[in-house]
């Protein structure tokens, strides 16, 4: 899952991006109105958590510059102002959650996962195949009941590839789901992570397999089914 962040305070736009990145999130993080705008231009987003007061624009006026673009995108207000009219004008111009500072960055994490799963952008918060259960708010997987070790990158491309089975997913669309514009991986990054991840699933019995379809991308199918 994609976030755009938006917080023109760089320490606590550090601390929220950490958190999100360790969760499993590819976080773009931004500290203006215009880095937003160019961030969301260049890759599609799951989420935006916006600051109100930036130095450049008010934190509504973007959102409702991104939704021009990306006319569906959930979206949370992180603030420090705190009054009862800030709150509603923030909800009533469409934002779908309104969170005050300070706050939790667990309360943070749980509430973007919330309006994701209202969105629709993950309908599932478990995914079962192949003897593989992977669990999107835990972040855990498990191979016929087992955990499974796996790090953060290896865990979001297997969440890309269980959401739909059988459907070849680019390799443009999962660099893009998987590192954030500052995070980009190497030229066979991702074909690094695919192997690492092949090798788990194979080494856990899991009758499951990540088909190679060269030059596009990759699938994920019950074994037998390729």
């Amino acid at each position: 899952m994609r976030v755009l962040l938006v917080e023109d305070n760089q320490a606590i736009c550090e601390m929220i991006a950490d958190h999100l990145r360790e969760r499993g999130f590819a976080v773009d993080a931004v500290g203006s109105g215009e880095q937003a705008l160019s961030a969301a231009r260049v890759a599609r987003i799951d989420a935006a958590v916006l600051d109100l007061g930036l130095p450049d624009t008010d934190g509504m006026r973007l959102l409702a510059s991104l939704r021009d673009h990306q006319p569906d995108l959930p979206a949370i207000i992180v603030t420090a102002r705190d009054g009862v009219d800030d709150r509603l004008r923030g909800l009533n111009s469409g934002a779908d959650d309104y969170i005050v500072k300070p706050f939790n960055l667990l309360e943070l994490e749980a509430r973007l996962r919330a309006v994701l799963r209202r969105a629709g952008s993950r309908r599932e918060t478990r995914y079962s195949l192949g003897g593989i259960t992977f669990d999107t708010v835990t972040r855990q997987a498990s191979a016929l009941g087992k955990p499974l070790d796996l790090t953060r990158r290896e865990a979001a491309l297997l969440e890309e590839l269980m959401r739909v089975p059988g459907q070849v997913i680019t390799k443009d669309r999962l660099e893009d789901r998987l590192y954030a514009l500052e995070d980009a991986g190497s030229a066979n990054a991702l074909e690094a992570a695919v192997s690492r991840l092949r090798r788990k699933l194979s080494g856990a019995q899991a009758r499951l397999a990540i088909e190679t379809k060269w030059g596009i991308g990759y699938r994920l199918v019950e074994s037998g089914d390729t």
